[in-house]
């Protein structure tokens, strides 16, 4: 899709949207196609029971007169509420209205909100971007589709007084949205596309943005004693890899990297602990935290981020076979801990364990923060509204909880301490690598807590927020993307030169 951002002119496109604030205040474009009408937005309004609240809409058939198709009216809501993630929702809400409608063109009237918290700028360029998000579409497997189903939409023109500035501000957001869709993209594919070694292929692209890349293989992962990691992709046919990602941006080549982990579990069956089978078809998307990390390293490098970043994915597949590993087997760590496979399809913790500990050992960065659809129990305690949070450090928590809701993907710190570790104690290892019953996304961070020493630490399971059976104003049903935008807020506000 095409999005540009022009100066305010005449509207030439198929559709036309014009804003209204809250108690039916008519934004400056609206009362100029109002007047033109002879009063047709006013009349809607007043029979619609339109008021301008956050969201609203009407759809109208542009009259004679007018070389547009229709026009497309959107509340704003109070003007002094106005902000980033609100202009994103409402790009999203405009994107959801038309992307079907059959019309391929589009023009906004991005006219600048006086009362706002952010400039006319930052206000077209923040629509951009959630229409750019809303656009999003996984349709690459559909031989026939219906043409009322199918996107139409082509091109969108922001109409605004700062063009320029709107423009520089979105050029750096749709880098963001670059690695959004790549995340989206990847969790969305079947387990027969995205497995182990082409998704370590697929991660190469990254090249192409200034991304070293490495891979490592099974042997090399055995030299360096990973067996928690490889023991949970033995039973596959499919080889198991570790990809590093460097992001070298800083000015200061010496300075230390901020680092995120993924868990790239391209399918998981839950191996001789099998899943029950209703719903498995779903568990193509438990590498959704490897895909995060991918995404985030996108976004970094597309923009070209003033910092030093490293992300690493374990990238396996979790499948039942005569070679698999067995409940009750003892399996020896990169770290040298040993770990009781108590069941195996707690297997995202063996995957995270070993590549944590390579991690902060090899880079010894600024902090990790690790990324995984970990646990049931996560959608239990927060459903898909929040992603869970466990951490080692109250100053990059904050940081993390900030730009959560800087850009609307919000977190919620759970608890972690000492008391858990008896929930995981093994009688014959180090640890289990389950807990039991009960406070099981707590076990599982306990658990992953011993694998980063005392580098500052956050794990984030985004079971519930990874993939979402509705619809949201900027994504559709489905990948969600979750955590590209959190990721890459952080480093903007608090980590970058």
């Amino acid at each position: 899709m095409n999005i540009k951002f022009i100066k305010n002119s005449s509207p030439t496109s198929d559709s036309h949207v014009i804003f209204v604030y809250g108690d039916r205040e008519l934004s400056a474009s609206a009362s100029k196609v109002d007047k033109a009408t002879d009063g047709l937005i006013s009349r809607a309004m007043m029979v619609g029971h339109f008021e301008g609240k956050f969201g609203q809409t009407i759809d109208l058939v542009a009259p004679a007169g007018l070389d547009i198709n229709r026009v497309l009216v959107v509340g704003l809501g109070d003007e002094a509420d106005l902000d980033e993630v609100k202009s994103q929702k409402i790009g999203g809400k405009i994107m959801a209205s038309l992307i079907a409608s059959g019309d391929e063109s589009l023009s906004i009237a991005a006219d600048t909100p006086k009362k706002a918290n952010i400039s006319g700028a930052e206000f077209a360029a923040h629509l951009g971007f959630g229409i750019r998000l809303r656009r999003y579409r996984f349709d690459k497997y559909f031989t026939k589709q219906e043409e009322a189903k199918k996107p139409s939409l082509i091109g969108v023109q922001l109409m605004c007084a700062a063009q320029t500035g709107a423009q520089n501000i979105f050029d750096d957001l749709d880098r963001v949205a670059d690695g959004v869709s790549f995340a989206r993209d990847l969790v969305t594919e079947p387990g027969n596309v995205v497995y182990p070694e082409s998704y370590a292929e697929k991660i190469k692209e990254l090249s192409d943005v200034g991304i070293d890349v490495e891979i490592l293989a099974e042997d090399q992962m055995e030299e360096l004693g990973m067996g928690a990691l490889l023991g949970v992709g033995q039973g596959s046919a499919c080889e198991s890899h570790l990809v590093i990602m460097h992001w070298n941006g800083s000015e200061n080549d010496d300075e230390p990297p901020v680092a995120f982990v993924g868990k790239g579990v391209t399918f998981d069956t839950g191996g001789i602990s099998l899943k029950p089978g209703a719903g498995m078809e779903d568990m193509k998307f438990d590498m959704g935290g490897s895909a995060a990390v991918v995404g985030a390293m996108l976004a970094l490098a597309g923009r070209n981020a003033k910092v030093n970043a490293i992300g690493v994915v374990g990238l396996v597949e979790n499948m039942p076979s005569s070679t698999a590993q067995r409940p009750g087997d003892v399996v020896t760590s990169m770290s040298g801990q040993t770990i009781e496979v108590i069941n195996t399809d707690a297997e995202g913790r063996l995957v995270l364990a070993d590549a944590l500990w390579y991690t902060q050992d090899r880079f010894q960065p600024k902090f990790i923060i690790d990324l995984a659809t970990l646990t049931g129990a996560m959608m239990v305690a927060l459903g898909h509204e929040y992603a869970g949070i466990f951490s080692n450090d109250d100053d990059l928590c904050e940081n993390l909880s900030k730009a959560g809701a800087q850009v609307d993907e919000p977190v919620w710190r759970m608890p972690i301490g000492k008391a858990y570790d008896k929930l995981i104690d093994s009688k014959i290892a180090d640890m289990k690598n389950i807990g039991g019953k009960y406070a099981g996304s707590i076990t599982a961070a306990q658990f992953l807590q011993r694998f980063v020493n005392d580098v500052p630490w956050v794990h984030i399971d985004i079971a519930g927020t990874a993939w979402k059976t509705e619809a949201s104003d900027v994504a559709d049903r489905g990948a969600t993307g979750y955590g590209v935008r959190l990721l890459d807020q952080l480093v903007r506000e608090f980590y970058e030169d």
